[in-house]
């Protein structure tokens, strides 16, 4: 590691925990990884792959952040333990990049207290070819007013929450475009069911091992449109989160989103090709 942020991963022992481990051990802009886990024995450690550079149990979390002096947390956990965590952060001014997702009313509440606290930048996903797909949807969805939409997600079968995050994020996409926020979502459908109005079909499938995938079919003027993603591995999602965690350090307290990352790297590559 060569960079100078100090990074806090929480989950480190889980799938994502250990894909934001490879991936902050070559982030250039990453020099040092604190790791948290309710089973630290868990975590690699030494000279093997993705080791970080100190382990703590996630009870400790709070005191391990002011005595590393941690610049973000990143969180891809489940909701209750993620908001231990996010609490932990604020209180030592702590900014945080969150991918947790499925949080209840309450816990948005906590999310919007923590904002207000430190940096915080939360996604559904930290793709960059799910931020192009999200663009896309807005503009294929303005464009063709009247068309059907239905959304399909799919993921592994250990995912908890259905709609995935991601999914849910692209419906708010679809209502913003369709300048309509009262569409009906329709999930699944069983017995007698034609559609009706501007509902939208919403669709959750889990299966095996699969990453994420998700699709927007518009349908109407005798012709189908299919906006699909698909992600080959976690890794992407690291990678985005890291890339919003070195954007997001430093920064006033407040709400922040992805596409604003993405739109500063796109400008800095702009920069970089002249």
């Amino acid at each position: 590691m060569g960079g100078t942020l100090t990074v806090a991963i929480t989950g480190a022992s889980g799938r994502m925990g250990g894909e934001l481990l490879d991936a902050a051990a070559v982030h250039d802009d990453v020099g040092f990884v604190l790791a948290a886990s309710r089973t630290p024995e868990s975590v690699p450690s030494g000279d093997a792959p993705g080791a970080p550079d100190a382990v703590v149990r996630d009870a400790d979390l709070g005191a391990a952040l002011d005595e590393y002096d941690a610049d973000v947390l990143v969180d891809f956990t489940v909701p209750d333990a993620s908001l231990d965590y996010l609490r932990a952060a604020a209180d030592n001014g702590v900014a945080v990049v969150v991918g947790t997702t499925g949080y209840d009313d309450e816990g948005a509440e906590t999310l919007d207290a923590v904002a207000d606290e430190v940096p915080f930048l939360r996604a559904s996903n930290f793709s960059r070819g799910v931020a192009a797909l999200r663009r896309a949807v807005r503009e294929a969805v303005a464009a063709l007013p009247g068309y059907d939409i239905e959304v399909t997600e799919t993921h592994h079968n250990g995912k908890r929450d259905a709609p995935s995050g991601t999914a849910l994020t692209i419906l708010d996409d679809i209502d913003d475009a369709r300048q309509n926020q009262d569409a009906d979502r329709v999930h699944g459908r069983v017995g007698e069911q034609p559609r009706e109005g501007d509902e939208i079909g919403v669709h959750a499938r889990r299966a095996g091992d699969v990453t994420g995938e998700h699709e927007v079919l518009l349908a109407g003027n005798e012709e189908v449109l299919e906006l699909t993603h698909r992600a080959g591995s976690r890794g992407i999602f690291a990678a985005g989160a890291l890339d919003a965690a070195v954007w997001l350090a430093g920064r006033d307290a407040g709400r922040y989103d992805f596409d604003e990352v993405l739109d500063a790297g796109a400008d800095d590559t702009d920069t970089d090709s002249r």
